[in-house]
């Protein structure tokens, strides 16, 4: 049922579809908006706890895409595919993510990162094309828990970056990211 405001109107009409799920992370954001878009940093974070990722393909740029796998804790192997359709660094991020390319029933989500004074506020707001496959992606997929874990892993590799007083922007390998070290085809 959406949810209505005062006036009887939908407050928000698409809240039947939509998950919202927000962190606070102990660093600025531009070191989160980083972490969130090098492939070296997320395949060392990036899913619940217990899963591990391998990237075959990853462009970050507005078109470009992440072709990866997600490996289960009980050895299940997810496929994955995220395009990347809007972004403005350090601000946001929104994307299209499913199983592939073409999946017809791929999701949207927007990431914002808001400063709040040393600290960065992460939502992640993710519309999908209809409440049934929201509520599939809750009940079969946990993906409210697995969405917070996965941030929660965000704020822990963050946090192990700044202990170390690693510099995100000069830590650079040189690697070319399209094809990271280690990718499968």
């Amino acid at each position: 049922m959406a949810t209505t405001s005062s006036g009887g109107e939908a407050a928000h009409p698409t809240a039947d579809r939509e998950i919202v799920i927000s962190r606070v992370i102990g660093a600025p954001r531009e070191l989160v908006f980083e972490a969130f878009t090098r492939v070296r940093h997320l395949s060392r974070w990036w899913g619940p706890e217990g899963f591990t990722t391998t990237t075959r393909a990853f462009e970050f740029r507005v078109g470009g895409a992440w072709d990866f796998v997600m490996h289960g804790p009980d050895g299940t192997d997810y496929q994955e595919w995220i395009t990347w359709r809007e972004i403005v660094p350090p601000e946001r991020i929104a994307l299209l993510h499913g199983e592939s390319r073409d999946d017809p029933n791929a999701f949207e989500s927007v990431l914002t990162f808001e400063p709040a004074g040393e600290r960065t506020r992460i939502v992640m707001r993710t519309l999908f094309r209809s409440r049934e496959l929201r509520d599939e992606a809750v009940e079969k997929y946990h993906a409210i828990e697995g969405g917070e874990q996965t941030l929660r892993n965000l704020a822990v590799y963050v946090a192990e970056l700044t202990e170390s007083d690693v510099d995100f922007a000069g830590s650079d390998t040189g690697r070319d990211e399209t094809n990271p070290k280690g990718a499968e085809s």
